[in-house]
């Protein structure tokens, strides 16, 4: 009686712990996004030979519906290998320039330029290279020539004054002033830039607007070797006037169970090989079931969050109105936690773009229906607006809010305005 009483009570504990388990693995895929998931359940499957991982296709649904199948065979070779910057350049040394020593401190610079284009080496290097300063410099003027126009500066200032110089169409004095006034420039001086430079205000905010279409950053377009894609896992349709939210099949990965293999070994399996597949087959099962909740929760938790959002869809980057994980919570019944999980590195595609779930969450403020982002987009709208060469102060700004009913205090406009990267008044001032 002891013993079936202590059998008991270790089978019951058994299972709980195998429930308590399997919860956290499901709570886990849930978690997962797209890439993390397809690592998971590859892992799993290199354990299990009853089922194999179809992986999911780079080209979503709505990029389907738009292109055709040569795009497509387009679109996965440049995700296959995105050419880094590395190997720009030394594609570019090896194509136009002969083998010489000159050729060889290039390649060997090369290997000193960080993912935005700088060189970041000491001229010291020169002398492990028992090179003198002349073939030091050719090579570094040669560098600074190959494309993206910018590479291989040592600093902004440089960066810049290389991309203006191999520019036909750049402004005749950009190129001096970057090189003889870069801190005035900086610091928005301009009236000391016209006297200096005997040109009126137009010309020096001319010259100023061409600066800033300059790249500060030129090899940061450039792909890494570990370039990833966002696989959304919902996309937004029009369908009739009306948005619907679709599960992304195609970003979507499948199991595919042996079934031949599996009705093959358990027909000439022994007692403990029957087990074995048992195990595997309920694994397999448990896998399948858990991948089909969480596509089923995400898409539950993406109609939620577009049927309240509506504007922001319909407007194309409309106004965000407040939305909170437990309102989502509340509609589901489920956990504030599940919703979390459910929308952390998950996407939804749009014809317009593509978007995290979690971003469609935003604050009320001052504990009114209003979020954040309306204010935002409020005070982006006045800037745009306004006339620049009387840009509107923070304070006018909080005076135009309050017109609109609402209610925000000067250190907040402040800080919404950091947040759309928009400058100061001071700086936003123009002179044309």
């Amino acid at each position: 009686m002891k013993f079936q009483q202590g059998y008991s009570q270790k089978q019951q504990q058994t299972q709980k712990l195998a429930m308590t388990q399997e919860l956290q693995q499901a709570i886990q895929i849930l978690q997962f996004n797209t890439e993390e998931l397809q690592d998971y359940v590859e892992t799993v499957s290199l354990e299990n030979p009853l089922f194999d991982v179809v992986a999911p296709k780079l080209q979503s649904d709505l990029m389907q519906m738009h292109s055709g199948a040569a795009k497509e065979e387009s679109f996965i070779q440049i995700a296959d290998h995105p050419v880094s910057l590395f190997e720009h350049l030394i594609n570019q040394i090896h194509l136009n320039y002969r083998d010489t020593f000159i050729r060889e401190i290039m390649l060997v610079l090369v290997e000193y330029i960080d993912v935005n284009g700088y060189l970041r080496v000491e001229e010291e290097i020169k002398d492990e290279l028992n090179a003198t300063d002349i073939q030091y410099l050719d090579a570094l003027t040669l560098l600074q020539q190959l494309d993206p126009p910018g590479v291989g500066a040592r600093n902004l200032q440089e960066c810049l004054m290389l991309q203006t110089e191999q520019d036909d169409y750049a402004p005749e004095l950009a190129y001096l002033l970057l090189e003889e006034s870069f801190d005035a420039i900086a610091k928005r001086k301009f009236e000391q830039i016209a006297k200096e430079y005997q040109i009126s205000l137009p010309q020096v905010q001319q010259i100023l607007d061409y600066i800033r279409t300059l790249n500060p950053f030129p090899g940061a377009s450039f792909g890494g070797q570990d370039s990833n894609f966002i696989i959304p896992d919902l996309t937004l349709v029009r369908r009739e006037g009306r948005l619907v939210v679709l599960s992304n099949k195609r970003g979507q990965l499948r199991l595919n169970f042996q079934e031949n293999y599996f009705n093959r070994l358990k027909q000439q399996a022994d007692e403990e090989t029957k087990i074995y597949l048992k195990e595997k087959l309920q694994q397999f099962e448990w896998l399948n079931k858990t991948l089909g909740q969480r596509k089923d929760t995400i898409l539950e938790v993406g109609k939620i969050i577009v049927q309240h959002q509506a504007a922001f869809f319909e407007e194309k980057q409309g106004a965000l109105k407040p939305l909170m994980l437990k309102d989502v919570a509340k509609q589901l019944e489920v956990h504030e936690s599940t919703i979390s999980r459910a929308v952390n590195g998950k996407y939804i595609e749009t014809d317009f773009g593509v978007f995290e779930l979690r971003s469609f969450f935003v604050n009320k403020v001052n504990d009114e229906d209003t979020s954040a982002d309306e204010v935002k987009q409020l005070i982006a709208s006045f800037v745009e607006q306004e006339d620049k060469r009387k840009p509107l102060s923070d304070q006018k700004i909080v005076e135009l809010l309050a017109e609109k009913e609402q209610k925000i205090s000067r250190r907040t406009v402040a800080k919404y305005r950091d947040a759309l990267n928009i400058p100061s008044s001071s700086k936003r001032k123009r002179f044309d």
